[in-house]
């Protein structure tokens, strides 16, 4: 047994010049999470099971918490890594501060950590390339 403590967890966080209902779609609609993540057939729906395909396979997802405009949660299963995905939106004078937490590896799991990590960073420079050229 492993207590929590004992996992990592990838935590991108930036300003954004956007306000959160923009943002919110970004993440929260399928054809705009298509643009700068993956292939999907997401839904904001607690309990909703979705797939993310990638260039290697897919990534078996869940909805495990939503509040919209302001976080939401999913499961994240890939090649035997079991995490969780957390998107928090909150209101800034310029925007909205949009911080992404993956949490859940485990110590022996420091390659997926590795790509987690260059990945989000990839991910949030789509994302916001995005947000940028759309209304």
């Amino acid at each position: 047994m492993s207590a929590a403590s004992d996992t990592r967890t990838v935590v991108v966080e930036r300003e954004v010049p956007h306000p959160p209902e923009k943002v919110w779609r970004a993440i929260a609609q399928p054809h705009l999470l298509e643009e700068w993540l993956m292939k999907n057939d997401f839904e904001p729906s607690i309990g909703h099971r979705f797939r993310l395909q990638t260039s290697w396979g897919f990534i078996d997802c869940q909805v495990l918490s939503i509040e919209p405009n302001e976080t939401l949660s999913y499961s994240w299963a890939a090649m035997g890594v079991e995490s969780v995905v957390t998107w928090s939106l909150a209101p800034t004078e310029k925007g909205t501060r949009l911080r992404m937490e993956h949490s859940g590896f485990k110590p022996d799991q420091r390659q997926a950590l590795t790509g987690a990590t260059a990945g989000w960073q990839r991910f949030f420079a789509a994302l916001e390339e995005l947000l940028a050229r759309t209304q």
